[in-house]
């Protein structure tokens, strides 16, 4: 097992794997108690090379390892991609490409909604993993063998199951709805959320027009002082203190005191005063400026024509072999059931031809459903 904890050694590495076509990548972080992930471990796995990287190492330079995230003549494999490339997107300030997450092509190969990495692999290479190292705290050194072993049979297993679901994709022809589903992941959003964006990780279903303003300088406020402090938004404030700062409005420190989601004291500390200042910014911002998210109660969508597509998207999801979640949430087909079929990804692209025309079909009445025997079928009345 190749540990590298020297520059040298990653610049080796790199080099041996660079002429590949594609390189398995997983890490192990720490980030109960921080805001920003301590990143632990890097594995990485290709054909006849693998290795575990240790970041953490004294005067490690990560460069050669970053370089190889942005080639794009190497394909780049996750199972779950999201929280690791949050982390090099720290490091880089750019999404690693080009990007295959073995969780999405599992959905496009009839594997189910997110599958773990465990069952994947067991069906796919069958492989057999040993939990006892799962609950770990990587930042600890020095690591046990057992938990080495552990964090590199997460891409050596990967490697060997890539070329299996890339076979599954190309004899269905189903490649191009994986390439479309690996776009949404390179959206740099989802990896950094700017502070004056952090309102939209809020439900605002129960936020009135005047708490908006406040409320989004809140969160906005919230989101620079974890960032500075480096620690979990909810030490800062919890959500729910937010929503209630922005329904109260309090205007002075006496009545900041009076609001039962924030500890005692908190009302006379720094933070007080800069909540304050929020607050009063937020409350100054003209109505018309302020963001058009705080939509009425939409109308109800009937229900018996969302039952019948829901069957109908069963069908189909049974029929093409891919997971329910990949066409449809339930919130689109309470939008397709109202007619509303704006940005709807059933609606486009490989989605539509598997269900979403059908669905049009039907509130139509140019399909029916029919029960035959234990199957539901459909047919033309």
């Amino acid at each position: 097992m190749q540990i590298i904890s020297t520059t040298e050694d990653l610049g080796a590495f790199v080099d041996s794997i660079a002429a590949q076509q594609f390189v398995a990548i997983d890490t192990e972080f720490m980030r109960e108690k921080t805001f920003w992930p301590i990143l632990c471990l890097i594995q990485a796995a290709a054909e006849g090379e693998e290795a575990i990287i240790d970041p953490l190492a004294e005067g490690l330079d990560l460069s050669p390892f970053l370089d190889l995230l942005s080639d794009p003549s190497v394909i780049k494999v996750f199972h779950a991609a999201r929280q690791d490339i949050e982390i090099f997107y720290r490091f880089t300030s750019t999404v690693p490409a080009p990007l295959f997450d073995t969780q999405i092509a599992a959905m496009a190969c009839g594997f189910g909604d997110q599958i773990g990495y465990e069952p994947l692999m067991r069906t796919l290479v069958n492989a057999k993993i040993d939990k006892g190292s799962r609950f770990t705290d990587w930042s600890r050194r020095p690591l046990t063998n057992a938990q080495l072993s552990y964090a590199l049979s997460d891409v050596t297993h990967l490697r060997d199951a890539y070329p299996i679901m890339i076979d599954k994709l190309s004899k269905h022809d189903r490649a191009h709805w994986v390439e479309e589903e690996m776009e949404s992941l390179r959206n740099p959003d989802l990896y950094y959320v700017r502070p004056e964006d952090a309102w939209r990780r809020l439900r605002l279903r129960s936020v009135k027009p005047k708490e908006l303003g406040p409320l989004m300088k809140l969160a906005e406020w919230r989101e620079r002082e974890s960032h500075a402090r480096d620690v979990p938004r909810s030490r800062v404030l919890k959500d729910d203190a937010l929503y209630e700062l922005a329904r109260m409005q309090p205007t002075t420190t006496k009545d900041l005191g009076r609001a039962r989601s924030i500890p005692n004291g908190y009302e006379r500390s720094p933070a007080g005063g800069a909540i304050l200042e929020a607050i009063t910014a937020g409350a100054a911002i003209p109505r018309q400026r302020l963001p058009d998210v705080l939509k009425p109660d939409r109308q109800k969508a009937p229900s018996d024509v969302v039952e019948l597509l829901k069957v109908l998207l069963k069908r189909q999801c049974e029929k093409y072999e891919v997971a329910p979640k990949l066409i449809a949430s339930s919130a689109d087909l309470d939008a397709i059931a109202l007619g509303d079929l704006d940005d709807i990804p059933a609606m486009k692209g490989w989605r539509f031809e598997v269900f979403g025309e059908a669905a049009l079909r039907l509130k139509r009445g140019e399909l029916a459903l029919r029960l035959e025997g234990d199957a539901v079928n459909i047919f033309e009345p």
